[in-house]
C-alpha cells in the first residue's frame, strides 16, 4: 500500500522536472538574451563585444548610475553624506533586495549609499532618487540626461533601482562606460565596491559580488544585478599590476555561470591588454542638477567656486616707453583748472563724466637712479604720483572753487529686464537657490541684481538689471542647464 500511494508522487516529481527543462529554461533564456563587453579601462579600448549594443534589462546595474548621481552631488554641495533622510511609504514598500527602511524613519545619506552599493538595497536607491530630486521619476529622468551626457546612448532610465520596467533598457556597452566613469570620475567612492560587507546604519550587510571577490585576483568591484527579465548581469572590475579591465555580461543563467563567464572575460583582456598604456581618464560630464521647473537645492558650503580672469598685462618696456613719451610732452591744463575759469561743471551728470574722462593723466616723473649708468629704460625708476587733493588751491584771499566729484552713473537705461528662476517657500531657499544659479552660468548673469520678491505664494529668485536681450540670452542659456527660467519684464 505504501508503495502504490509513493508511485503517483513520483510521477507528479518527474513531469515538474520535465516541464521546467522544457518550458521554463526555455522561456528564461529567451527573456534574458546574453551579452558581454570587454574593454581595457585605461585607454577605453575594447577588447571583446558581443550584442554589446542591444537593448536589454540592466537590473541592479542601474544601482550604478544612482550611486554616480549620488557621489557628484556630495561633491558639488548639493548633500552631505550626513543629511538626514526620511524615509517615504514609497521608498519603503520597495520589494527585495532591501535593507528594510521604515516609512518616516531618517537615516544619514551615507548609509544609503553604502546600501545600495554593497547590498543592492532597493528601498536604499529610492531613497537616494528622492532625496536629491524630489521623486524617483524627476530622479530617472536626471539619470537619463546624466547617461546621455556620459555617452550611454542607448540607454533609458525610469527607476532608480533597476527592477523591470517598460523602457527601462540599457546595453553592455553603456553599462561598461558606465562602470569606467564610476572609477575614475570618483575614486575616493569606489572602495565601497570591494567592500565583503558594510555598516548600513541599520545593520551589517554582505556584498553580492562577494564571491567573484574573493575567487577572482584582483577583482575589486562593480556591481551585479538579476531579474526574471534580465537573468544575471554583472560589471567587474579587476586590476593585476600596471592592468585594469572591465567586463560586463547581460544575461547569465545563475550567479555561478555568470561569475565563470565573467571570470573567462576578465582572463581574455588581460591576455590581450598591452602591458603598457597611456592613461585616457574619461572627461566628466557637465553638472546639471534638477530638472527644469524644479528646485534647485544646495546643502553645505559650495566646493568649487568659478574665479574671474586676470587682465592682460602690457609689456614692461611699453609702459616705461610710453612713461618716457608723457614725459617731454608739456602738461596739458586740466579740467578742474578750466572749472574753477568758466564756472562749475554741467549740471548734466553724462557731460560731466565724458569730461572727466577726457582729464589727461599727470605725466609721471622719471629719473635715473644716482650712480647708475646711463643705459637706457633699464635704469629709469618710476616714482609714484601724489593723488590730487579734494579742494583745489588758489591765491590767497580769493574763494576756493571745489571740485565736483562724478560718484556714480545712472545705468538703469534699458536695463529695466531681469530673469525669475524659481519660487520658493523660504526666503532662505531663494537666496541659496540664486547663489548656485549665478554660479553656473556667470558668462550672462554676472553684474545683475539678485533680489528675492516676496509674495502671497512664496519667495520669488530674480536676477534684475539687464536688457532685454541679455535677460532672453540668460533664459535660453539656463534652459539648457534644465534650470527654469523666465523673463520679468519691466514693472
Amino acid at each position: 500500500m505504501k508503495v502504490r500511494r509513493a508511485m503517483p508522487a513520483r510521477y507528479g516529481l518527474f513531469v515538474l522536472a520535465a516541464l521546467w527543462l522544457l518550458v521554463v529554461v526555455p522561456l528564461s533564456a529567451a527573456a534574458a538574451p546574453y551579452a558581454a563587453y570587454v574593454m581595457d579601462a585605461r585607454s577605453g579600448k575594447v577588447l571583446h563585444s558581443r550584442n554589446a549594443d542591444t537593448r536589454l534589462h540592466p537590473a541592479s546595474l542601474t544601482k550604478m548610475m544612482t550611486l554616480y548621481i549620488a557621489f557628484q552631488a556630495v561633491e558639488r554641495g548639493e548633500i552631505s553624506l550626513d543629511t538626514k533622510v526620511k524615509i517615504s511609504r514609497h521608498a519603503a514598500s520597495e520589494p527585495p533586495s532591501k535593507l528594510g527602511l521604515k516609512s518616516g524613519q531618517r537615516i544619514a545619506f551615507r548609509y544609503l549609499i553604502r546600501a545600495a552599493a554593497v547590498k543592492s538595497a532597493n528601498d536604499a536607491a529610492t531613497a537616494i532618487g528622492e532625496a536629491l530630486e524630489g521623486s524617483e521619476a524627476a530622479f530617472a529622468r536626471r539619470m537619463t540626461r546624466t547617461a546621455k551626457a556620459l555617452g550611454m546612448t542607448r540607454t533609458t532610465f525610469k527607476n532608480a533601482h533597476g527592477l523591470t520596467e517598460s523602457g527601462h533598457l540599457s546595453t553592455a556597452r553603456d553599462m561598461s562606460i558606465l562602470g569606467r566613469h564610476v572609477l575614475y570620475d570618483y575614486p575616493e567612492y569606489y572602495n565601497l565596491f570591494s567592500r565583503r560587507s558594510t555598516n548600513a546604519g541599520v545593520r551589517e550587510v554582505a556584498n553580492t559580488n562577494r564571491r567573484l571577490l574573493a575567487a577572482y585576483r584582483g577583482a575589486d568591484g562593480i556591481k551585479t544585478g538579476y531579474t526574471r527579465a534580465a537573468g544575471f548581469n554583472l560589471v567587474a572590475s579587476a586590476e593585476r599590476g600596471r592592468e585594469r579591465i572591465i567586463a560586463t555580461v547581460f544575461g547569465g543563467t545563475s550567479t555561478s555561470a555568470r561569475n565563470a563567464r565573467v571570470a573567462e572575460l576578465l582572463d581574455m583582456g588581460f591576455k590581450r591588454a598591452p602591458t603598457r598604456v597611456a592613461l585616457q581618464k574619461p572627461r566628466k560630464p557637465a553638472y546639471t542638477p534638477g530638472g527644469a521647473g524644479k528646485t534647485v537645492r544646495v546643502s553645505g558650503i559650495t566646493r568649487q567656486s568659478l574665479r574671474p580672469r586676470l587682465r592682460p598685462v602690457a609689456d614692461v618696456e611699453d609702459v616705461l616707453a610710453t612713461v618716457v613719451a608723457q614725459s617731454v610732452k608739456p602738461a596739458e591744463p586740466t579740467v578742474a583748472a578750466q572749472a574753477s575759469t568758466s564756472g562749475v561743471l554741467s549740471a548734466d551728470i553724462t557731460s560731466a563724466l565724458i569730461e572727466a574722462q577726457q582729464t589727461p593723466v599727470e605725466p609721471a616723473v622719471v629719473t635715473q637712479e644716482p650712480g647708475a649708468p646711463n643705459n637706457g629704460l633699464a635704469a629709469l625708476t618710476l616714482r609714484p604720483i601724489m593723488r590730487p587733493t579734494d579742494v583745489a588751491t588758489a591765491p590767497e584771499g580769493e574763494p576756493v572753487q571745489e571740485n565736483e566729484v562724478v560718484t556714480r552713473l545712472s545705468t538703469s537705461g534699458g536695463h529695466q529686464w531681469g530673469v525669475n528662476v524659481g519660487q520658493y517657500n523660504s526666503r532662505y531657499n531663494a537666496e541659496r537657490a540664486l547663489v548656485t544659479t549665478a554660479l553656473a552660468e556667470m558668462a550672462t548673469l554676472d553684474g545683475t541684481l539678485r533680489k528675492v520678491v516676496k509674495k502671497p505664494t512664496g519667495f520669488d529668485a530674480n536676477f534684475l538689471g539687464m536688457t532685454r536681450d541679455s535677460a532672453d540670452l540668460a533664459c535660453r542659456r539656463l534652459a539648457a542647464r534644465n534650470i527654469n527660467c523666465m523673463m520679468v519684464g519691466p514693472s
